[in-house]
């Protein structure tokens, strides 16, 4: 995982061949920009052209619904608990120092303003809505990042078993066929 992003982190996988994952709570930060380049960069510095995104995979966290209203309301209080539980490890980039400490202090905890699930999709980082929306979401990612072939979608922490199996079958049958290509429809077979 790369959650730091530093050039000394970036110039070590380079060095080693490594791949690296950039996690669902990095785009709501800002940080997915930075260390794809990041990482494109560290590996031109050893001579090797990668496309951004190549050798890369990209989290995300979702919910398909009939709308992305219906999505956002219905995902919000599990997107709420995973921010409380990988808040505090600093994974969600969105979140200020003063906020994490604010969530540690029961007696802070409610005095400050929190992200929240509609910022989450605003800035990219929760897919939310009809399959259709999600396709056009990952469409665009793949358009900016054309070296990216590997993309991660789960459901946040805490959603129920019933809730992750249906987004997850959903997800198999109405959003990744649109990102077959031949060699990959081939292998499903």
């Amino acid at each position: 995982p790369i959650q730091s992003g530093s050039e000394r982190a970036f110039d070590f996988m380079a060095k080693y061949g490594i791949s690296g994952v950039i996690g669902g709570g990095s785009a709501e930060g800002g940080a997915v920009e930075r260390h794809m380049l990041g990482f494109q960069q560290a590996y031109k510095r050893r001579g090797i052209e990668l496309e951004l995104g190549e050798r890369l995979a990209l989290g995300y966290q979702f919910h398909i619904a009939s709308s992305r209203e219906q999505a956002i309301r219905e995902a919000a209080p599990h997107y709420e608990e995973n921010m409380k539980m990988f808040g505090e490890l600093r994974l969600v980039r969105a979140l200020t120092d003063e906020q994490i400490a604010a969530m540690r202090d029961p007696a802070l905890a409610g005095t400050v303003k929190l992200p929240t699930i509609e910022d989450a999709v605003k800035a990219g980082g929760f897919l939310a809505g009809p399959p259709e929306d999600i396709i056009e979401a990952l469409k665009a990612v793949e358009k900016r990042y054309p070296g990216l072939d590997r993309v991660i979608c789960a459901t946040p922490l805490g959603t129920p078993l019933d809730v992750q199996l249906a987004d997850l079958d959903r997800f198999a049958k109405q959003v990744i066929p649109a990102f077959r290509d031949t060699r990959t429809a081939a292998a499903a077979q």
